[in-house]
């Protein structure tokens, strides 16, 4: 029997982000995963402080990316790559009465330090009413962060591509050759099969995107946004994505979502664009947006780290920081993400 201090369940963001807080501690670990790509793995990987619909921001915002660069700057020390893309999003708006809109809420504090006040327009695509920057903006350089992950993983023989068999462990943390201090749960939708938490508060949002290779080559590399979100990729081609579906959860590619995506780049690229490929993943998401984060009522050592939503990056990064000094230093869960929040509002 070997003797590991946690045991990881899922290699999505959350799981990886954790992974990345017991390397910096110095524990043991393995991580199980399914040799597949996950919703991560298919994700825009988008670090956007502002809600496009509305031109707010959203809770902890601002710590949130200021956390997620000192983490990058961690995970380039061992994986000698660094993931952020730091090419802002620019938001195309419909009317004037958007461009008013933002044109006065940049001005309120909250919002000061995301919305760019001084607007821009792009060449190549229609934007009559021009665009707003959102400061502090970037991508996620998805592909090499998953993959340059998953090798050092390799390397260090603490990544398992296999689908985690919950009969086989025990309440003591014992599972096949290994016996783990704490086992945390970071599964996505795949919770649902959980029979330790298979009750969370978790419902997909399924989410398709096109892979794309456009006719006239656009001449900025920063991420255009008006239905959808447009950026280039490499070797030419681009990302536009992704749909929000909460009532489909076949694994099918749905025809009426790559028609959405295709009518909404035609709104504002006016050439041709071939697709190339079609994607979708299953985004867990959570009533009150907020991340799930606590143990189980009876096993302790039990934990689970679910719901990031469409802000899995942001989230996954933060809130693993969040659960490891809640397990190792005791330090209390934010009440907005505690697991505990659901069956409060039972009783």
């Amino acid at each position: 029997m070997k003797n590991i201090d946690y045991c990881i369940v899922g290699g999505g963001y959350a799981g990886l982000f954790f992974a990345h807080q017991l390397i910096k501690h110095n524990k043991s670990f393995i991580l199980f995963c399914k040799d597949d790509k996950s919703a991560s793995q298919v994700s825009a990987g988008m670090i956007n402080p502002a809600v496009l619909k509305k031109f707010t921001t959203f809770w902890l915002a601002q710590e949130q990316i200021d956390f997620l660069r000192q983490t990058l700057n961690e995970i380039e020390q061992y994986t000698h790559h660094y993931y952020l893309i730091d090419e802002h999003v620019h938001r195309i708006f419909h009317d004037e009465a958007e461009r008013e809109l933002w044109l006065k809420k940049s001005h309120n504090e909250d919002l000061a330090p995301f919305l760019n006040p001084q607007f821009k327009k792009f060449e190549g695509v229609v934007n009559p009413f021009e665009t707003g920057e959102v400061l502090q903006s970037a991508r996620l350089n998805v592909k090499d962060f998953f993959t340059d992950m998953h090798q050092f993983l390799e390397m260090e023989q603490c990544i398992i591509y296999d689908s985690f068999q919950y009969s086989s462990l025990s309440a003591e943390g014992n599972y096949h050759d290994f016996k783990f201090s704490h086992v945390v749960f970071c599964e996505g939708m795949e919770v649902k099969n959980n029979p330790f938490f298979s009750d969370v508060e978790v419902h997909p949002n399924k989410g398709h995107h096109l892979t794309v290779e456009l006719a006239k080559e656009l001449d900025t590399k920063a991420t255009l946004k008006k239905k959808h979100f447009l950026f280039p990729l490499e070797n030419g081609l681009h990302y536009y994505g992704g749909t929000y579906d909460r009532d489909t959860d076949d694994h099918e590619i749905n025809p009426k979502a790559v028609e959405q995506l295709k009518n909404g780049l035609s709104e504002f690229y006016p050439h041709d664009f071939t697709i190339k490929e079609v994607e979708f993943g299953f985004r867990p998401t959570v009533k009150d947006r907020r991340p799930i984060i606590g143990n189980h009522s009876e096993h302790p050592n039990f934990y689970i780290f679910n719901g990031l939503g469409a802000r899995g990056v942001l989230n996954g990064c933060f809130f693993a920081h969040e659960l490891y000094h809640h397990i190792e230093n005791l330090k209390p869960l934010h009440p907005e993400v505690d697991l505990m929040r659901f069956k409060k509002q039972k009783s």
